[in-house]
């Protein structure tokens, strides 16, 4: 075994070119079709398999995001759980019958520990042609042996605005990249800006259907607003989310265009608990106490409406907020 920035992995296998990885007390490996992860449990090694796009789908966008908010579960076994400064990896500590059969197991790393691991597999384990970003139509196949690589996708910078896209010192437009196939109907005019001299440099407006309709990832939320604590994290989505999201606050989409069908379930059970059909116009709130997963069979436009304040999720953890914003 070799051992680099903390990843430990062994030599590409004679067979499939694919190396295998150790973190902590879990080993992952993949061969053609499927990825497995063993973990400890009740005093022998337990696995679970995943299909090699899903998983690489998942882990594309927990390393992305940073582990995101709170719960980032690849299916209703393996996950992550951001603590922020440290993450959870879990196998089925979020999966009720594994629970109460107590093979469950959950272990702690440092961010910069885990990430390295994750960002590993993916420069090993991502094929020349294969996107795991990109909506199915978009991308070659995730399966097969060990067959180059794709860094320029897993690579890929999420934007991340400390204002507003456009303005001095920002996240650039966009303007470069083409028009998604499927929003060859949105119009690519901009906002006339009229500001009061000596402030041209303060007020900015910008076309956001036209900014999202060039957008080459699929369910990666960018970050093109911050006002204070408040962020609007808009992003395009296509087939399905590749993990079930687990909130750690509440959560507000508004859909902006076409249609997305949402799975709803206990956090942490997996238990179903909603079906919700979200139109253009349409605005819901996810509650603090639930995982998601949506499904959307054309490219559509969601704006995701995030609460940054840094102690919300312990406030959520002692019951001091209710999980939803309000009652009727």
């Amino acid at each position: 075994m070799d051992t680099v920035q903390n990843v430990v992995a062994t030599e590409p296998d004679k067979v499939t070119g694919y190396r295998s990885f150790h973190l902590g007390s879990f080993a992952f490996s993949r061969d053609a079709y499927f990825v497995t992860i063993k973990w400890p449990g009740k005093g022998e090694t337990r696995s679970h398999q995943l299909p090699a796009d899903a998983f690489l789908r998942a882990l594309m966008r927990d390393v992305a995001w940073g582990f995101f908010y709170g719960w980032v579960n690849f299916d209703d076994v393996i996950g992550t759980r951001n603590h922020y400064g440290r993450v959870d990896l879990y196998a089925g500590a979020y999966n009720d019958s594994l629970k109460k059969a107590g093979v469950d197991y959950t272990e702690q790393f440092a961010t910069p520990v885990i990430t390295a691991t994750f960002k590993a597999i993916l420069a090993d384990w991502v094929n020349e042609g294969f996107d795991p970003f990109a909506a199915p139509e978009e991308t070659g196949s995730a399966f097969g042996f060990k067959h180059g690589d794709n860094m320029a996708a897993i690579e890929r910078f999420r934007i991340a605005t400390k204002r507003m896209p456009g303005l001095d010192g920002d996240s650039p437009l966009r303007d470069d990249l083409p028009v998604n196939r499927q929003f060859q109907d949105v119009a690519q005019d901009e906002p006339e800006i009229l500001a009061e001299p000596g402030f041209e440099k303060e007020l900015r407006g910008f076309n956001l259907f036209k900014y999202l309709s060039r957008s080459d990832v699929t369910w990666n939320p960018s970050v093109t607003s911050v006002c204070k604590a408040s962020l609007f994290c808009p992003t395009t989505e296509e087939y399905i989310l590749p993990i079930f999201h687990g909130n750690d606050r509440v959560e507000w989409f508004v859909q902006l265009s076409d249609t997305i069908v949402w799975e709803v379930a206990d956090k942490n059970t997996g238990a179903p608990r909603a079906r919700v059909t979200m139109n253009a116009g349409d605005v819901a709130a996810m509650p603090a106490d639930i995982r998601h997963k949506g499904f959307s069979t054309k490219r559509s436009m969601l704006l995701v409406w995030e609460n940054v304040t840094p102690d919300l999720p312990k406030r959520y953890d002692r019951g001091e907020l209710k999980p939803y914003p309000v009652e009727f």
